[in-house]
């Protein structure tokens, strides 16, 4: 018997990573568009409000962790060749949009990294607190969950 786990394991065949790839890369677009023109409690509001309600496209929540994992991974791949800047924020923000999409519930996590070298950092965590994004969120203080 197949599960929605066996499905997401298996390799994706190629028509359906084009057809993530044009939903990655449209999401972008759209993210960077609502940063443009809203700040960024607007922008995801806006986001979540056109996706709410959305039921999971997942019976087993194996199957929803593992899809949002693959999906972060396929968002990282694929924006990783586009030209133009793609900073954690947007990716963050892709991310959080595609997994809304499919009824996946998620949080974006901005964090600072203090001292002489400053940094701030943007991730995507499950709704258990699994980082689905990069690996670099241990290192940020969490400064806002949204």
């Amino acid at each position: 018997m197949t599960t929605a786990y066996d499905e997401l394991i298996r390799p994706m065949p190629l028509q359906e990573k084009l057809k993530l790839g044009w939903e990655i890369v449209g999401t972008y677009t759209l993210a960077r568009w609502r940063l443009r023109r809203h700040d960024l409690p607007t922008a995801l509001a806006a986001m979540r409000e056109r996706y709410a309600g959305c039921p999971s496209a997942f019976d087993d929540p194996l199957a929803e962790k593992y899809a949002a994992v693959r999906l972060g991974r396929a968002i990282g791949r694929t924006l990783s060749i586009l030209p133009f800047d793609s900073k954690c924020l947007v990716r963050s923000l892709v991310l959080a949009e595609l997994l809304a999409r499919r009824g996946i519930e998620s949080r974006v996590v901005i964090g600072v990294k203090p001292g002489p070298s400053f940094g701030a950092h943007a991730w995507v965590e499950s709704i258990d607190g699994r980082a689905l994004l990069e690996p670099l969120a241990h290192e940020h203080h969490r400064l806002v969950e949204i």
